[in-house]
């Protein structure tokens, strides 16, 4: 990955404390698997930030390489990459994500 893609991804990374990086955005989500985790932040009450992956191919190849994770969406709460769609079902099933995120948004 090229160092000026690298930092563009950081300073997105870090630009809200939940980001949500997925096909679309949060009020239109353009697939199943980034519309589950809409869903389940919005039922969790969590603000969150969305960057839409089809509007720039060099994001959605390079966040993949950014997570070492090789699909989207890709959820980020202070920075820290939490997983995708399947891993926020499971947490958001087990009560680990709503802690996770009172946690995080506290600090």
């Amino acid at each position: 990955m090229e160092s000026a893609t690298q930092q563009r991804l950081e300073a997105l990374v870090s630009s809200a404390p939940v980001l949500v990086f997925m096909k679309g955005n949060k009020l239109m989500p353009q697939c199943g698997f980034s519309n589950n985790v809409v869903q389940i932040l919005n039922a969790l009450g969590v603000s969150f930030e969305t960057f839409d992956v089809l509007s720039d191919p060099e994001v959605r190849q390079g966040i993949k390489e950014f997570s070492d994770w090789p699909t989207i969406p890709q959820v980020y709460v202070n920075g820290e990459f939490i997983g995708g769609s399947d891993i926020l079902i499971e947490m958001y099933n087990s009560g680990e994500l709503r802690e996770k995120l009172a946690v995080a948004l506290a600090s």
